[in-house]
């Protein structure tokens, strides 16, 4: 009796069971080290595996081995994929038309911040990066996402708040943005976060909303202001160039006159000493030359002229032998 079978007085369908139970429980095993040490990483990513908790190894992308039941772990870290953070908005849905979600007071106060001229203004913008080495995004500081959270805001309080509100609104908003890449990349470097700034951009500057009336009623009176300016300016260059030409024009024309009367002036001169040389050389030839000179100039210009015997009765036959002054003289008349 002591030797009899524990088994015998078991159903069959139990007996079966305890049989392969060990199988059972041996196939559970296997496959649980299969599902726990192998895995895949993906295209954009590389592997971290940890083992026991502490940095082994870094894996590339495709089927990857690791030491099962939890002794190794794997983080998988997007190194070829450009990450963003938001600040003062949040994308809701993004498609066809993106989606934006409503402000809550977190967005309001991350969003609001002081300018050089103690001025308020609402700035929006995303960070665009990339993690460049997986080692120290995961080790050298306990968060990195929300450390380059704190450093993004951080950097474009300290850029904006150097600033006046009109360069943040305006002209200088792409100098801002430059301005926090560049120091939030310092920043990053210098914590060892192993990530890449790729670019920061301002997504919207505004007043709050309080206000924005006001603001726009100044905005609108500069511009007015500079319109008028620039008006006066047009005018200004349209005028005051035509006045100038105008009046170098009537110098020019001036000297021109005043040169031309002082040259005549001494060739007269000129000309009178060198005729009163050849009068005292000659008096008598010079002056009938003067003479002959002065009627050959006159004559021409006097017209014809008609000696009468004072006997004569009538000018009219004598008229008819200069048909040309006649048909002036008619004109005339």
């Amino acid at each position: 009796m002591a030797n009899e079978n524990p088994n015998a007085n078991l159903p069959p369908e139990l007996r079966a069971l305890k049989q392969h139970i060990g199988k059972i429980i041996a196939g559970a095993i296997v496959l649980a080290v299969l599902f726990t040490s192998i895995y895949q990483v993906g295209p954009e990513e590389v592997g971290v595996v940890l083992q026991f908790g502490k940095y082994e190894r870094t894996v590339t992308p495709g089927l990857n081995y690791k030491l099962p039941l939890g002794i190794e772990e794997v983080y998988k870290i997007p190194v070829e994929r450009q990450l963003k953070q938001e600040f003062g908005f949040r994308t809701g849905e993004v498609g066809v038309r993106t989606q934006y979600m409503p402000d809550t007071p977190d967005l309001i106060e991350e969003a609001q911040m002081l300018t050089g001229d103690l001025n308020l203004a609402d700035v929006e913008w995303v960070v665009q990066y990339r993690i460049h080495d997986p080692y120290q995004y995961l080790f050298k500081v306990r968060n990195a996402e929300k450390s380059l959270h704190d450093m993004s805001e951080a950097s474009m309080r300290k850029i904006v708040g150097d600033r006046t509100v009109n360069e943040v609104l305006t002209v200088g908003r792409q100098e801002v943005a430059t301005r926090v890449e560049e120091f939030l990349q310092s920043l990053s470097d210098e914590y060892e976060l192993g990530i890449t700034i790729d670019q920061v951009v301002l997504q919207d500057v505004n007043p709050p909303d309080a206000v924005r009336p006001s603001f726009n009623a100044v905005n609108q009176a500069q511009q007015q202001r500079e319109t008028l300016i620039n008006e006066a300016l047009s005018d200004f260059n349209r005028v005051i160039p035509r006045a100038r030409g105008a009046a170098q024009e009537t110098i020019q024309r001036a000297e021109g006159f005043a040169l031309t009367r002082v040259n005549r002036s001494v060739g007269e001169s000129d000309r009178f000493t060198s005729i009163y040389e050849e009068y005292i050389l000659a008096p008598e030839v010079t002056k009938k030359r003067l003479y002959l000179e002065t009627m050959t100039s006159i004559l021409p210009n006097i017209g014809s002229k008609i000696v009468m015997d004072e006997n004569g009765n009538s000018v009219l036959p004598l008229l008819q032998m200069q048909p040309n002054q006649t048909r002036a003289l008619e004109a005339s008349n």
